[in-house]
């Protein structure tokens, strides 16, 4: 019997993914790179220490406008629900035992991939702000030095719960089996949608039937 897939994200969507994926990276080594001397070895894939210096905040700005396209394509369906409460509640024994059977159905997102999202977001936001207050080359100048350390430390803070939220992500995407291909041909196949996001399983499921309907 030939196994039934469904589309999960378009064209677009992955491609925006993978772009945000490359520049986040870059922004990151880059960043550790003039975080601590241990680092300032990574400078040499930059270009050097002086290029790692200019081009990192430009990384910076390329994730977030990147990211900022793929707010608009996905914020609608990672917006919480009650639902999501009920899930947050039921993810120990998820977590713990791998116990999905207590596990309230959800949508296209459940309440962790909507965690993710909004950490993101957020980290985000905070590491634009912080960032152009103390960037050397156009704004730190008019910027109190006080006001420049606690941007420093605030930036370091939300890289960090950033690279953490990105190291889950990921985790997750290669615990759930069957999940990689979502972003890598942008379909998932029909039993994993209706093991994991029974909801969204239905609606895409019924979607030919009322296109006919019509």
């Amino acid at each position: 019997m030939k196994k039934l897939y469904i589309q999960r994200y378009t064209d677009n969507q992955r491609i925006t993914h993978w772009l945000v994926v490359v520049l986040f990276g870059m922004a990151g080594f880059s960043g550790l790179a003039l975080f601590h001397p241990n680092l300032f070895f990574l400078t040499q894939f930059f270009g050097g220490p002086q290029w790692t210096r200019i081009v990192h905040p430009y990384f910076g700005i390329g994730v977030f406008l990147l990211f900022l396209f793929m707010f608009v394509m996905f914020v609608g369906t990672n917006l919480w629900r009650k639902s999501d409460t009920q899930w947050v509640k039921a993810a120990p024994k998820l977590v713990l035992d791998g116990d999905e059977s207590q596990m309230p159905p959800v949508a296209k997102y459940n309440a962790g991939q909507k965690l993710v999202f909004w950490s993101m977001t957020l980290c985000l936001l905070v590491l634009l702000v912080t960032g152009l207050l103390f960037w050397q080359a156009w704004f730190a100048t008019s910027v109190p030095i006080p006001v420049q350390r606690i941007a420093v430390l605030l930036h370091a803070l939300a890289a960090f719960v950033m690279s953490l939220t990105a190291v889950a992500h990921i985790y997750a995407a290669i615990w759930v089996k069957g999940t990689l291909p979502a972003m890598t041909q942008g379909t998932v196949s029909a039993g994993w949608a209706k093991r994991h996001h029974q909801l969204w399983y239905r609606d895409k499921v019924r979607q030919p039937a009322d296109t006919a309907g019509h």
